[in-house]
């Protein structure tokens, strides 16, 4: 029956209230911390940078093989097993034995108890392959194994980006996967994306090498040019530290010399790994590499056995602070090209949000005189109910925090006109009742109760299409979705809650009146 409880009626106004009162924060600044919450604009409202990034996995596959090259010498010899001509080419490692080897060697990389683990792991799972062709071994990774690495590179480059730019500070990022060697990046309100780039760009490779002048180094040596492109040096390839074992680095001005560095300090492990490089190499020059290019190459004068120190190389105050940002965010796994890039300003935003205002309330002024002129007080009662939807669905919005783009007003349009379309069934329904019944309290009850099955069935299949796109889709469409699904929920409550009370209070009160609905 046409019954609200004094409990449920409570229940409502309570829940009704609380959504409206998020609504209104959005226009009001609340001092109370749970209602000072806001729906942040995306992109294509607030204006900002849009950014697509690209891993380039090549230098990892070489480099994960250039591993594998020392650990399949170093086993092989220690089995008095020759192993000669090792070469990487067009990413495979290929390598010779002498005839007598060869089965050993297959057989090596076959067995479970074999100290070539954990590369045995990836050969089992199928992730590395070898091959026995013309004399020469060849290792490389199959289709898997590069699906894999790819995964794990997109994984680590994803929170690395993360780190450097919630670093800065930017209003709420969007940061999302795209495929399985692609980073998609959103900054709304910044419209001057040049020094993201720059950060983004680099991998912040860093590791700290002794200059050497000889090029007969047992590690090996390579010529590297100077940031700044005034110098070279030849840098020993044996690398003494790593920024793996940075725990913090800041930017410092150092008052002594007058200029801008970057202070650093270091794990237990590279702290005494420093100390007794410092130790054993004073006299000597220890370049501090950054992406294959030297910083500085200060003389190490005495042992740096507390686990800290200094970077120093001509900084202004905001490339120091830059530097230390890269070194504390970590290294990237392998470096990003930047593929595609466009920047909304804040004029097209506003312009956008215009659009879809004028748009929301052409729209709603229509449907608002429509439902008037054909439902009369019913009407009044619809309009309500649809001013009220739309406050709860701004409420819950806000609640999360929610970005909102141009496709997430369109939701909520969209949102406006099924609210009407489940009112107008009910009431169609009830005219139908009214023509056998004439009780108006039975009659408009059958009409609620009658016309649920339809408003479900309808409601429900555009939910699932809306989960479906959210799960499916992203970006812009994520943004539909949600609104739209979230609307979905708001117009049932609404409708059979509100709309319904409203409805039970003017009935109850006219209940002998005929002609109470046309």
């Amino acid at each position: 029956m046409l019954y609200f409880s004094k409990l449920r009626i409570i229940f409502i106004t309570l829940i009704s209230s609380l959504f409206i009162i998020f609504a209104l924060s959005n226009l009001l600044n609340f001092d109370n911390k749970i209602f000072n919450k806001k729906i942040n604009l995306g992109l294509d409202l607030q204006g900002g940078s849009y950014l697509l990034l690209e891993i380039d996995n090549d230098p990892v596959i070489v480099q994960k093989l250039q591993n594998l090259t020392v650990t399949i010498r170093n086993y092989f010899k220690e089995k008095n097993i020759r192993i000669t001509n090792f070469k990487l080419l067009n990413q495979t490692l290929v390598f010779t034995s002498d005839e007598n080897s060869k089965q050993i060697i297959l057989d090596e990389f076959a067995s479970e108890e074999s100290e070539l683990n954990p590369y045995y792991e990836r050969f089992k799972s199928h992730q590395l392959d070898i091959v026995e062709e013309d004399n020469f071994f060849k290792v490389s990774f199959s289709k898997q194994g590069i699906v894999n690495l790819k995964t794990s590179s997109q994984d680590q480059a994803l929170e690395i980006v993360r780190r450097r730019i919630d670093e800065i500070g930017t209003n709420e990022p969007n940061i999302l996967k795209r495929g399985n060697d692609r980073i998609l990046v959103e900054l709304p309100g910044l419209d001057d994306p040049m020094r993201i780039k720059s950060l983004l760009g680099k991998t912040a490779n860093l590791t700290f090498r002794f200059v050497t002048n000889n090029t007969e180094d047992s590690f090996g040596a390579e010529k590297l040019e100077f940031e700044d492109g005034t110098e070279e040096a030849m840098v020993s390839k044996r690398i003494v530290l790593s920024g793996e074992n940075l725990l913090d680095a800041q930017p410092r001005m150092d008052t002594e010399n007058n200029e801008t560095v970057v202070t650093f300090s270091l794990d237990r492990v590279g702290a005494k790994r420093f100390g007794k490089a410092t130790s054993n190499g004073i006299g000597k020059r220890l370049a501090i590499v950054l992406d294959g290019k030297v910083i500085s190459a200060p003389v190490i004068r005495d042992t740096i056995a507390t686990g800290s120190g200094q970077i120093s190389g001509g900084f202004t105050f905001q490339s120091a602070t830059d530097l230390a940002l890269l070194l504390r965010s970590g290294a990237l796994p392998a470096p990003l090209n930047i593929i595609e890039e466009r920047t909304v300003g804040p004029d097209l935003g506003q312009d956008s949000i215009n659009a879809g205002m004028i748009a929301l309330l052409i729209g709603f002024i229509l449907v608002i005189l429509y439902i008037f002129v054909k439902y009369k007080i019913f009407g009044i009662i619809t309009n309500i109910a649809l001013i009220l939807n739309l406050f709860i669905l701004v409420g819950i919005l806000t609640i999360f925090e929610a970005t909102l783009t141009l496709p997430g007003i369109a939701g909520i349009i969209l949102t406006v006109g099924m609210a009407v379309d489940a009112n107008v069934l009910i009431f169609e329904r009830i005219k139908e009742e009214l023509k056998n019944e004439k009780n108006n309290l039975i009659a408009f009850d059958s009409g609620y109760t009658k016309s649920r099955t339809a408003i479900l069935d309808a409601n429900i299949t555009t939910l699932i299409a809306a989960i479906i796109l959210f799960f499916m889709g992203s970006g812009p469409i994520k943004g539909f979705s949600l609104t739209l699904g979230i609307g979905i929920f708001t117009t049932l409550f609404t409708v059979y809650f509100i709309a319904r009370l409203l409805t039970v209070l003017y009935v109850s009160k006219n209940k002998e009146k005929e002609g109470l609905i046309r």
